[in-house]
């Protein structure tokens, strides 16, 4: 479980833009949805509208879906058996699956192929010494994501550009809305 959660820590590249030789694109820069293969052969898809900066997390075996918008910093967890949305508090850093920590130090390795599709493979090393690598399209789509010593992570087996439809980046309008939760922090 904690490899595959250090590869979802990469599907988003880092918060801040910087240049392309030093960290791949922070996200995506067009319009695209990708199915992962994860930890026990199980599937994910991951969608981006990118011009507003959304990003949709179908889960596994119809789990259900996060929706997260990057630039007002909100997130929202679809639950269609419920036909209920919980609002996720932002609490300062937005939960997001995927994301390549901004104070990572990236290291160029070469490049590979994923899915029919080139990317350049990142060794990533986080501040607390955890290391994995990142196979990084040039227009920012993860490919691959592996844990420490190669383990086991995410792969894409498809990619699909294209116009995503903007409705499947809002939560419901006819589903009950709740806020979660947070407990107070000591």
């Amino acid at each position: 479980m904690r490899r595959t959660a250090l590869a979802l820590a990469m599907l988003v590249a880092g918060a801040a833009p910087a240049a392309a030789q030093d960290r791949p694109p922070p996200l995506p820069t067009r319009d695209v949805a990708v199915t992962y293969r994860i930890a026990g052969g199980r599937e994910m898809r991951i969608a981006w509208l990118s011009g507003e900066q959304r990003m949709r997390v179908d889960m596994p075996e119809g789990q259900g879906a996060m929706i997260m918008d990057l630039r007002e910093r909100r997130a929202f967890l679809v639950m269609d058996a419920q036909r209920a949305v919980m609002e996720i508090p932002a609490g300062g850093s937005l939960p997001q699956p995927g994301q390549i920590p901004p104070n990572a130090r990236l290291t160029r390795e070469g490049s590979d192929r994923v899915a029919g599709h080139a990317c350049t493979v990142w060794q990533v090393q986080e501040q607390d010494g955890r290391r994995g690598s990142a196979c990084v399209t040039a227009d920012g789509v993860l490919l691959r994501a592996r844990g420490p010593d190669g383990a086991e992570g995410i792969e894409a087996t498809r990619v699909a550009y294209g116009p995503q439809d903007p409705a499947r980046f809002r939560p419901p309008a006819d589903y009950r809305t709740e806020s979660m939760r947070m407990p107070p922090r000591r």
